[in-house]
């Protein structure tokens, strides 16, 4: 952790306005005295915020999963799972980024009656509130991010981090100890609440009958003006809504076992508290109807958010498709992600080789898992009468992709196994995320247009549903939603499968530990790449074979029509065979500089 900050950072973004959501730029050092009489600088404490959001850039620690490997042998990832994971090499680490974070947010909410953001007191009042909401949102955020990675037990204590709320200077007590699991979520929630109460739950611009009664009473009559700092150009900055998203993920995390003893956490640590959080959000949705699903050519052509040119093309100003509760901004026309993942008869370094761990949990495309003795699954031909979201998600032998959209050959070329540096070592490329409009030929080199998910709706579906399920078995709606878990993952199913019927959800509905199974599974498919199983898997505390399983991947004989598939093999092993592996360590260098911040058990 930054432990000293004399300075502020300035960047140059600072009021967004018509830009798209919020992108930093250059940086400026300047006294902190300096925010009393410029606005601007005051609200760069805010983007130093936003800038240190986790969300903001992919990070494919799924690479350190059963889900996928990399072929970089210079990935931290890959080092992390293959034993060198330590309290001074930690890939995941979340500690100086986000506790630097929150000492800006610290500071911003310490200074901020001393702003002054316009001469007109009505509207100075509103930017601070807004501003004030924002940063408390986000302190919450980073707070999340930084329990997540961190927390732990020691000497049969959940211990979370050290709380700090205000300014830390040079004459600052740093020496304090980490506090309990409870006492951190407790804390999130109070920032959330404040979060939520100084915010608008969306940004729009509304008429004269539209003011909040709080701004009416203080004679703010002109909507105009309201909409000056409230309305629909700050798109995407933190808002009621997205706090109410952190409010789930974080009572998700505070529910699972890994992180609940039944003791220790109270209410702040049940699956109800998670599933209303994650209710909460649904409701405002429009509830199972408002689930995003796609027009039926998703299920044929392949589209889907992060490749429907149309929908992409059209997003401006922090608006946001369906599918998207928060987003990044669109990032400037590029390849990047085309040029590290596609295969190498397409120019691309082919990065991220999924598994077939992963493959094989994709169901048949009735919904049976391929396990199951009612599956019309076929060794002899195993992509055929799959889900579809396989081959829109994962390359395979024969799949088309990018352009000039021909079938991929990984039976021989350089696509095959280990045939060069930037083949697949597992029989498969990543699919999803990528731009299947990109052409990287020499000649060529075309660039598209893209942007980062930070929150998608279907992760708060998936959130009440494992929560309800957890909280009340699969059918049940008690606090009369008007929907079950089992509704929402028939809702999540049929838009993947694009099936009438789901016979196999049908067969499991009764039961929570097969549903329990199922829902972790949907959870699997519908978020693989995305940076979401590393800490499903230790939240959920699964057993440690199933944490250290090994990658495994096949290789291919023949031609694209006619071929064969190896017998599954190791591609490469995970070193998480310890129960320490569950947590995360705190930074050797933070503990050894501060007696009083102890280490999680085993690290």
């Amino acid at each position: 952790m930054n432990r000293n900050i004399f300075v502020i950072l300035i960047l140059a973004v600072l009021f967004v306005s018509c830009s798209d959501v919020l992108d930093p730029s250059l940086e400026n050092n300047q006294g902190k005295n300096t925010t009393y009489v410029n606005p601007n600088f005051g609200y760069s404490l805010i983007v130093n915020g936003y800038d240190r959001v986790p969300l903001n850039n992919w990070s494919f620690n799924d690479v350190a999963t059963d889900d996928a490997v990399t072929n970089d042998p210079s990935n931290n990832y890959l080092k992390m799972a293959t034993g060198q994971l330590t309290s001074s090499n930690n890939a995941v680490d979340m500690w100086t980024n986000c506790n630097t974070g929150i000492q800006y947010m610290n500071i911003f909410i310490s200074e901020v009656n001393k702003m002054k953001f316009t001469e007109d007191a009505q509207g100075d009042m509103m930017y601070k509130d807004r501003m004030r909401g924002e940063a408390y949102g986000l302190r919450a955020l980073l707070m999340y991010h930084l329990l997540r990675a961190h927390a732990g037990w020691v000497n049969g204590k959940l211990l979370g981090f050290p709380i700090f709320l205000t300014e830390q200077a040079s004459g600052s007590n740093f020496n304090l100890p980490r506090a309990d699991f409870n006492t951190c979520m407790t804390q999130i929630y109070q920032d959330l609440d404040s979060a939520k109460s100084l915010l608008p739950t969306t940004y729009t611009d509304i008429t004269s009958t539209g003011i909040p009664a709080k701004y009416v009473s203080a004679g703010i009559t002109d909507y105009t003006k309201y909409n000056r700092v409230f309305g629909v150009k700050f798109l995407g900055l933190m808002s009621g809504l997205i706090s109410q998203a952190v409010r789930a993920q974080a009572a998700l995390l505070a529910a699972s076992p890994a992180f609940n003893d039944g003791s220790a956490n109270g209410s702040n640590g049940t699956w109800e508290t998670a599933a209303v959080a994650a209710a909460q959000i649904i409701n405002l949705k429009g509830g199972i109807a408002g689930f995003p699903a796609y027009p039926a050519a998703w299920f044929t052509n392949g589209t889907s958010w992060y490749n429907n040119s149309a929908e992409i093309s059209s997003l401006n100003n922090g608006t946001n498709p369906p599918e998207m509760l928060w987003r990044e901004g669109i990032q400037g026309a590029n390849n990047t992600l085309e040029t590290n993942n596609f295969p190498p008869s397409l120019n691309g370094n082919g990065r991220i080789n999924p598994t077939e761990n992963l493959v094989e949990a994709f169901p048949d495309k009735n919904g049976y898992p391929i396990t199951n003795t009612a599956s019309v699954y076929s060794s002899a031909n195993p992509y055929a009468n799959r889900d579809p979201r396989l081959l829109n998600y994962i390359v395979v032998h024969g799949s088309k992709a990018g352009v000039p959209n021909v079938p991929i050959n990984i039976a021989s070329g350089n696509d095959a196994v280990n045939n060069i540096a930037t083949s697949t070592r597992t029989g498969y490329y990543m699919r999803k995320l990528l731009r299947q409009d990109v052409n990287k030929a020499p000649n060529i080199n075309s660039t598209q247009i893209h942007y980062v998910p930070k929150i998608r709706y279907t992760e708060i579906y998936l959130i009440y549903a494992e929560a309800a399920n957890e909280a009340w078995g699969p059918l049940a709606d008690p606090k009369g939603y008007g929907y079950s878990a089992y509704d929402v993952i028939k809702a999540i199913r049929k838009r993947a499968l694009g099936i009438a019927t789901d016979p196999y959800l049908e067969s499991i509905k009764s039961d929570p530990a097969a549903m329990r199974q199922l829902i972790h599974n949907e959870r699997r498919l519908e978020l693989c790449f995305e940076g979401f199983r590393f800490w499903d898997l230790r939240r959920w505390k699964v057993t440690l074979p199933e944490l250290s399983a090994p990658a495994l991947g096949i290789t291919v004989t023949g031609t694209t029509s006619a071929y064969t598939i190896s017998t599954p093999a190791t591609v490469e092993t995970r070193q998480y065979n310890d129960k320490k592996y569950y947590y995360g360590p705190v930074p050797y260098g933070e503990t050894v500089k501060w007696s009083n911040l102890l280490q999680n058990d085993g690290w």
